[in-house]
């Protein structure tokens, strides 16, 4: 009996360090808000497929940082109130399900959004 059980205990061993050292890992994805032009901006909201996030508001120059998980697959989208009062609406690129990397949205003088990318599929 005492030779099953450290049998059994060598299995649990080898079992829980191959877990820990495989790497068991969920796909995040960290993005950056950049306000780039001269204008504060407001009510700043993401959409992602499944979910989205917000802040109230970035002054000129200011970034905001989130970290998501996406579920699903869908286009990312950016809404936001200028100075002005205006609600903006931009589509960006389509994003999935099991990406992981960096997401930088970047808005420019004139409102203008740059979309930044740095995604790759790990599963």
């Amino acid at each position: 009996m005492k030779k099953f059980a450290a049998a059994g205990s060598s299995i649990f061993l080898a079992l829980f360090f191959g877990f820990c050292l495989g790497g068991c890992r969920s796909a995040f994805v960290s993005a950056t808000i950049a306000n780039h032009s001269s204008q504060p901006v407001t009510l700043l909201e993401v959409d992602y497929p499944s979910a989205s996030f917000g802040f109230g508001a970035l002054a000129p120059g200011a970034e905001s940082h989130y970290r998501f998980k996406i579920q699903g697959s869908g286009p990312i989208k950016l809404q936001f109130t200028d100075v002005a009062g205006k609600m903006h609406t931009v589509s960006g690129p389509d994003i999935s399900e099991g990406e992981q990397g960096t997401l930088q949205i970047i808005i420019n003088p004139a409102d203008e959004i740059s979309w930044v990318p740095n995604l790759t599929k790990i599963r």
